[in-house]
């Protein structure tokens, strides 16, 4: 196969091509230009590639070299806000620069991302709202209002985003005035989307995208740029989040917070003019009462609901407490139609309550096809839940067929959008030699890099370090709908044997046994001690997250080695403290942490040497979720060990396994902590799908290995 774009990124990637010879520490890696070149293809012919990429290949280089070349438009999402930041002010501009080309970037995020100067105001007024803690930080945040270009609150210093100011200096779409909103012109939202409109590659976030679609489905809709390219990073991440979005939703929380806004609102714009207490009384008692039928739980559990009410849940009383909050909605919804012209607030304040009327009652009745219901309960509020069991006929149906954004592009209440961009100059000049400079312009450049844009299909590219451990990468392409796609795997450029051992210890007690924790706490501990900190210990649940993690504060006590443990910090916090432990001269830092801290902790060098997982990461057969993906396929004649929860642990292991060698001169060892591994058909099944480490065979051979470390 070969086409102007193609030959285009060969070059680029050539050993004295243009990175090479503008771009720090580049060197050519075969992997990395087979990606290359099969991103290429799909970008000039369009349709649908899927990427698992291991680490070391450079996928980000991969993906971006062709697209940046191909002058096309490109909407580029990855998993999270900080990835997004990477790629928006590192990534991308570095390689702009590189290749030389006239690029408009551009980075939109979340509503919660941005800060709402009309909230904020409404906040400094409402005093009920802050205590002193909460009063400084949005003093500082009024400061920072007046200097700020973009209003992304992530350019803030020492603002948590857990800190409980977030939602009251930011919009969602529910509380969002929209055109009528008095800060409408100078909204930080607005400004975000006509530069994204503007733009010729546009990064979001997996959370945006799919909340998009969602918004889109109930006919407010928030068109993101109308793109030719659409890249996933981080694919591995798409279904769930998909999932989380494109079901149904309601919270008691959610409940509360809106009771606040009509009690704020109604005194502040309408006083007397309504029964404003009785209305928030009403929603408040009701979201309350709604809490208070399920009961008393130990901890943050999901309950199945399978048919009037979830398990263990008196029906009458479920059902009669869900009519109480429909009730209470249509009490608060006769009070705002009173004084819906007064102020734009009272009309979507209105709309809000509309919408949570309109769940309670699709709850009320039976759950959808294909889909699975249940509720997440806490310790201060519960979620009702239903979502599909996958984003399969997502994916397929509205967008392999539709592309991105169907509808035509122009002015709405929620975004005003501006023309298309004009044609992109000249980008090509550095791959041409100074005689055929004058033989170049866009026109030309356009044309042979891509075909006729009105009868190709649009581009998808897919990509993760993990999607899988089968040559089809059927973990991922099943669920998401993309049995059809052209799939490429590429192999980590690291030599494994040399720069990393494994080790699983055989005289462990088994992982249910109630001392487990304990044992992996005392194995963990001998290990960091002997290496000087620069130890990661992963969990599969929170319980051993807290056992492990007191057990070897008490442990290493007295040594200088400081433990942290997730949950006492912020994330960026503790892998900032992290990363300083490794460069004291005495002592060092361990690290016990579950859930996000298996992936997206990235810390090359030395101040990482050595990885403890505590037990093999099998997604819980009690969440309803998981067990109604189970069912699904005992239907179907499969297997959901062999089909669900051996590939979920396959992909989850890698994740967690990639925190250790980042780099062609990182060393290291994995201590998986479950025996399992050694004694099972599907262990050995695991254990192939880790890179090739070589093996240790004893607690000696792990101490030797530690002692080597210390040398290098």
């Amino acid at each position: 196969m070969s086409h102007p774009l193609r030959d285009m990124v060969q070059e680029a990637f050539a050993p004295l091509g243009v990175l090479a010879r503008s771009t720090d520490h580049f060197q050519p890696r075969q992997g990395q230009t087979d990606m290359a070149l099969a991103v290429a293809d799909v970008v000039a012919l369009g349709g649908s590639l899927v990427v698992e990429a291991g680490t070391g290949v450079g996928k980000t280089f991969a993906y971006l070299v062709p697209t940046l070349l191909s002058g096309e438009r490109v909407l580029l999402s990855t998993a999270t806000k900080a990835l997004q930041d990477q790629l928006y002010a590192r990534d991308l501009p570095r390689l702009v620069k590189a290749l030389n080309l006239p690029v408009r970037l551009a980075l939109l995020k979340g509503r919660s991302s941005y800060l709402c100067t009309h909230r904020m105001e409404l906040a400094r007024q409402d005093h009920s709202a802050t205590d002193r803690h909460t009063a400084h930080l949005l003093s500082r945040v009024e400061t920072w209002s007046m200097a700020t270009r973009s209003g992304d609150l992530a350019e803030l210093p020492g603002l948590d985003e857990r800190s409980p100011l977030i939602p009251l200096i930011t919009s969602n779409r529910e509380n969002c005035l929209g055109s009528q909103c008095p800060k409408f012109k100078t909204c930080f939202v607005n400004a975000a989307r006509r530069e994204a409109l503007g733009a010729d590659v546009v990064v979001i976030n997996h959370h945006l995208f799919f909340a998009d679609m969602a918004v889109r489905e109930s006919g407010m809709a928030e068109l993101l740029p109308s793109v030719r390219v659409v890249i996933f990073d981080e694919a591995h991440q798409l279904n769930e989040t998909g999932v989380n979005f494109l079901g149904n939703q309601i919270g008691t929380a959610q409940l509360l917070d809106i009771t606040r806004d009509v009690l704020a609102t109604g005194l502040q714009l309408a006083r007397g003019l309504a029964d404003w207490q009785g209305t928030a009384s009403a929603l408040e008692r009701s979201a309350r009462e709604l809490r208070l039928v399920v009961g008393k739980r130990q901890g943050a559990l999901k309950l199945r609901w399978v048919g009037e009410a979830p398990e263990d849940i008196h029906p009458g009383a479920w059902q009669q407490s869900l009519h109480d909050v429909g009730a209470a909605c249509l009490q608060a919804l006769r009070a705002l139609e009173t004084v819906s012209e007064i102020a734009p607030d009272f009309m979507r304040l209105f709309e809000r309550v509309a919408e949570i009327a309109k769940r309670v009652q699709a709850f009320l009745e039976p759950c959808a096809h294909d889909a699975v219901r249940w509720v997440d309960v806490s310790a201060s509020q519960i979620r009702l839940m239903e979502a599909p069991l996958d984003i399969a006929a997502t994916v397929r149906d509205r967008l392999l067929k539709q592309g991105v954004a169907t509808q035509d592009i122009g002015q709405d209440d929620e975004a005003p959008w501006q023309d298309e961009p004009e044609s992109l100059p000249d980008p090509v000049g550095f791959l041409a030699e100074p005689d055929d400079l004058q033989d170049l312009n866009a026109d030309a450049y356009v044309a042979r890099a891509r075909p006729d844009e009105d009868t190709r299909p649009r581009s998808w590219i897919f990509t993760s370090a993990t999607l899988g451990d089968d040559p089809r990468l059927r973990w991922f392409t099943e669920p998401c709908g993309l049995e059809s796609a052209q799939v490429l795997r590429v192999s980590s450029p690291f030599d494994y044997p040399a720069q990393a051992a494994l080790y699983v210890p055989r005289h462990l007690v088994k992982p249910n046994d109630p001392a487990h924790s304990g044992q992996v706490a005392q194995l963990a501990s001998d290990a960091a001690r002997r290496l000087g900190g620069r130890t990661l210990v992963l969990t599969t649940t929170l319980r051993a997250l807290r056992v492990i993690g007191d057990v070897m504060k008490q442990q290493l006590e007295g040594s200088g080695i400081e433990v942290l443990v997730q949950g006492e910090w912020p994330k960026r916090h503790l892998m900032e403290r992290f990363r300083e432990g490794a460069q004291a001269e005495e002592g060092g830092c361990v690290l016990v942490a579950s859930a996000t801290f298996w992936e997206g902790f990235d810390v090359p060098g030395d101040a990482l040497q050595l990885v403890i997982i505590d037990k093999l990461p099998f997604p819980p057969p009690n969440d309803p979720l998981v067990e109604a993906r189970g069912k699904r396929l005992e239907a179907q004649g499969r297997s959901p060990f062999n089909d669900y929860f051996v590939p979920e642990a396959v992909v989850a292991l890698k994740q967690g396994a990639g925190r250790l060698i980042r780099r062609e001169t990182d060393q290291g060892v994995l201590v998986l902590c479950d025996n399992r591994l050694v004694t099972t058909s599907y262990g050995r099944r695991l254990i192939a799908a880790l890179p090739p480490m070589r093996q240790l065979g004893s607690d000696t051979d792990l101490a030797q290995a530690l002692e080597a470390l210390k040398k290098v």
